[in-house]
């Protein structure tokens, strides 16, 4: 025979003072990690999102990042040239750019400083990345040969002089505001300029990648393999897509390592929590354990009627866990990606990945609070069940 689900709600309800404790305990132990994890799925999605698998970028072999990859002006010229699986357009010319990148220090509003992006593109850059749209009311594209800058939403209010309309001064030169841009990527948290007047700017001799749009079916993978081992222009190449994701690896792990040791500290106080609940309803109702045994009930329906109490606990907590983290989706942030140490802008992401990762581990924090319990519930006889009061 099995004992009745309602049973157990409604022993639950009786014990309300205890039951809101343990629920709370449990909800708030899930709503730490559930804001770190979309914490951490806000960061991935934006690089992953963004990212295209139509345009492929080329890297010096061996660079992990854009930041440390240098390419030889020349050599980069003569890849464009010369790859025949680089797209061309009408009059015949490679669909491609070469763009410079540098991290500089700059002032955050409100005190200290944080390395951001910097890239200089050519004007065809503009047309691989047609995704990025200028936003601002009056504001345009920075003229091809001036000093003129595009700035990203997510730096205006976090970043000085990053408004329309100022100036901001990169080493000797100056580079007025002239538009904000937009975009869904990592590109919303970039200052953008002239090729070469950026190189001046910066003080880069050379280019760091090229960026270009493929012919239709070329391999990617292949095209990567047989430059790696090219004599005149060697180089790695990979999707624009592949290399965001790839940013994102390393403040990735460390939230999720930072979720895991929360999960495991707080988790731990609230598996105790849910033990001393259910100890406590065990010793309140040995007397009803004693009639169920007397009437036939056997210790492993018992057993599991107790489980499934605390799994009930661990289900609330994990809904008042996902309630409390909801607030969060869409709040925006900003962090050091550690990939290539510039500041990045996000927004949490309250993803149902997230919301089933902190229901399961509610239930697991439920199934381990209830386990020893439910145990010595089970192993209680009828008889001394029924002397005890």
């Amino acid at each position: 025979m099995r004992i009745p689900i309602h049973y157990n709600l409604r022993s639950l309800f009786v014990r309300r003072s205890s039951t809101l404790l343990t629920v709370l305990g449990i909800g708030a132990t899930v709503a730490v990690l559930a804001g770190v994890l979309a914490l951490q799925q806000g960061f991935a999605t934006l690089f992953a999102e963004a990212g295209r698998d139509d345009l492929v970028l080329f890297l010096r072999p061996g660079s992990t990042n854009e930041g440390d990859s240098i390419w030889q002006r020349d050599r980069a010229e003569r890849l464009i040239k010369t790859l025949p699986e680089i797209e061309t357009d009408a009059a015949g010319r490679p669909v491609a750019a070469m763009e410079c990148y540098l991290a500089i220090r700059r002032p955050r509003l409100g005190g200290g400083e944080t390395n951001v992006p910097m890239r200089g593109v050519e004007p065809l850059s503009l047309v691989l990345h047609d995704d990025v749209v200028e936003v601002e009311t009056g504001g345009r594209w920075f003229t091809p040969g001036a000093d003129e800058v595009v700035v990203g939403e997510k730096l205006v209010g976090r970043i000085e002089n990053c408004e329309f309309g100022d100036v901001i001064q990169i080493n000797t030169t100056p580079m007025r505001v002239v538009g904000i841009m937009k975009s869904d990527g990592p590109f919303a948290s970039e200052i953008w300029g002239d090729f070469e007047r950026m190189l001046e700017a910066l003080q880069r001799p050379e280019p760091n990648r090229v960026v270009a749009r493929l012919k239709a079916g070329v391999d990617v993978e292949d095209l990567d393999t047989r430059l790696r081992k090219h004599k005149e222009t060697p180089a790695k190449a990979m999707t624009e897509r592949k290399y965001l994701t790839d940013q994102t690896q390393a403040l990735s792990i460390i939230l999720l390592s930072l979720g895991g040791f929360l999960a495991i500290v707080m988790g731990t106080a609230a598996v105790f929590t849910a033990t001393n609940t259910m100890l406590s309803a065990i010793a309140a109702r040995t007397h009803e354990i004693g009639i169920l045994l007397a009437t036939g009930f056997r210790p492993v329906p018992i057993f599991f009627s107790f489980l499934i109490e605390a799994l009930i606990l661990g289900l609330l907590g994990g809904g008042v866990g996902c309630l409390l983290a909801l607030p969060l989706n869409g709040v925006e942030t900003g962090t050091t990606n550690f990939q290539t140490f510039t500041e990045i802008a996000f927004a949490f992401r309250v993803t149902p990945t997230v919301l089933v990762t902190a229901v399961i581990f509610s239930l697991v924090l439920g199934l381990l609070g209830g386990a020893i319990p439910a145990w010595r519930a089970a192993r209680m006889t009828a008889i001394d069940a029924l002397r005890r009061r």
